[in-house]
């Protein structure tokens, strides 16, 4: 076989992305795009564009369905499983390079997707249509290398020119994008009684020994009318995030500005980039940099990190070669637009008998967003949300046909379906946390989301009345 790589140089001046392309096609179900927003984030290299998959992998009620060009398949194996056969089957030649993602698999697994792998209980509400994995297998795709300003036009079966040709014919014709707007005020599922009651309820789990770190998220919801790809370029402005995604499915969409990576697979290298502890910032530099510096040295902050971190070794160390697993930095700060962040580096050396779908597994889902150990805490986290947590804490990102990954955790990701956008904010939860600073944590990780979107429907209601 084969590889053609077609290289078109585009105008570029720092703000350029592949968002206008995109545009033309935000439209079409299981066109998705992976965007490093972030300008300035060394994780911020390359933006992935894909659409019209070869096949479709999705995963609803314990059954994962492949549909292709030759009808439907059920399987009722754990959905790696069918992902890892499928890539196999689609994609039998890997392609080397230096590109990311030549062709593959590319995607969301949810949260609920931890169903498939554990038993858990079903108490929380499942109200969203989207299926807890919705995966398309990709032969062609368009890059951005923002470091090398080259545009890439990619196909694995050898049909890049022709390929690009036809996206320039697209990109000829007229934009009719509706405005987004929301259409009521955000409503959140539970009270600040209510999580106060279920922080007191965690606080007795962690006294009685059952778990030492639970994840306790909140969900805020409202209507919304027109398009959601306007709402995710409203978003990403206001956050800048580089593990950024939006994905379009025919039940709805899904936008994603996370700061999070889950794990990263290349040349059999693995990394994962845990995120615990939090603090807003300020528009006054000191204060800002005050923030930054206090927490870099809460103690609180640190131990809850040094959990999530050992979790991770443990998830890593089911996969990677004896003796490989590192912790090259602890307590790192990062910063956002609206928040600092504590972060660490996880590494280790994938085993040879092992490949992404087997670390996905065994990692899945995040043990930052679920807390220790993870199955109690997960089934605590049941007992205790009123909804399911769909996209929300589950992960986005592509398997190249070489076998390389990378994928976000996905906070700061909201869903939209049957007219409604749903939106989660949580924190991880330890014996010498106060209730208070958790739920003003979880406001403060959505003050640059929910107000975003709330002046988008101000600014189309302004623009409607000129």
């Amino acid at each position: 076989m084969q590889q053609y790589l077609i290289a078109q140089t585009i105008p570029y001046a720092g703000s350029a992305d592949l968002t206008a392309i995109f545009s033309h096609f935000a439209d079409q179900p299981w066109a998705m795009l992976l965007d490093s927003a972030a300008s300035d984030h060394p994780n911020s290299r390359y933006q992935i564009m894909v659409m019209q998959p070869l096949a479709t992998l999705t995963a609803t009620n314990g059954v994962t369905t492949l549909r292709d060009e030759q009808g439907s398949h059920d399987y009722t194996q754990d959905p790696f499983t069918v992902l890892d056969c499928a890539l196999k089957r689609y994609f039998p030649e890997p392609v080397n390079g230096e590109l990311p993602f030549t062709g593959g698999a590319l995607g969301y697994f949810g949260y609920d997707l931890g169903r498939y792998l554990e038993k858990l209980p079903e108490l929380s509400k499942h109200d969203i249509a989207l299926p807890d994995m919705a995966v398309g297998l990709y032969s062609w795709t368009l890059i951005l290398d923002k470091q090398q300003q080259q545009l890439w036009c990619v196909d694995y079966h050898g049909d890049a020119q022709a390929r690009w040709q036809l996206i320039q014919h697209q990109l000829s014709q007229k934009l009719a994008a509706t405005p987004f707007k929301l259409t009521s005020t955000w409503q959140a599922n539970i009270s600040q009684a209510q999580y106060n009651e279920r922080f007191a309820q965690i606080q007795q789990h962690l006294l009685n020994g059952n778990c030492y770190q639970i994840n306790l998220a909140q969900r805020f919801s409202a209507r919304y009318q027109g398009d959601e790809w306007q709402a995710y370029l409203a978003l990403r402005e206001a956050n800048a995030a580089p593990f950024s995604a939006f994905i379009r499915l025919e039940q709805g969409a899904v936008l994603s500005i996370s700061p999070e990576r889950f794990l990263q697979l290349k040349n059999r290298q693995v990394e994962t980039k845990p995120i615990k502890g939090t603090r807003p910032r300020h528009s006054n530099l000191q204060l800002d940099q005050q923030a930054a510096a206090e927490l870099q040295q809460a103690e609180k902050d640190r131990a809850e990190n040094v959990m999530i971190v050992d979790l991770l070794r443990n998830d890593l160390g089911k996969v990677c070669r004896v003796g490989s697993v590192k912790v090259p930095a602890l307590f790192a700060i990062e910063s956002f637009p609206a928040v600092h962040h504590l972060v660490s580096t996880v590494t280790g050396e994938l085993a040879a008998q092992y490949n992404a779908c087997d670390l996905l597994r065994g990692a899945f889902p995040g043990g930052s967003i679920t807390g220790a150990p993870k199955v109690a805490a997960m089934q605590i986290i049941e007992q205790l949300e009123p909804h399911r947590r769909s996209v929300y804490c589950g992960a986005i990102g592509y398997i190249n046909n070489n076998g390389d990954m990378d994928s976000n955790i996905a906070i700061r990701t909201l869903v939209c379906s049957e007219g409604v956008v749903h939106c989660w904010a949580g924190g991880g939860i330890v014996a010498d946390s106060q209730a208070d600073s958790e739920y003003q944590e979880t406001l403060d990780k959505v003050n640059k989301i929910l107000p975003v979107l709330v002046n988008v429907n101000t600014t189309a209601d302004n623009a409607d009345a000129g």
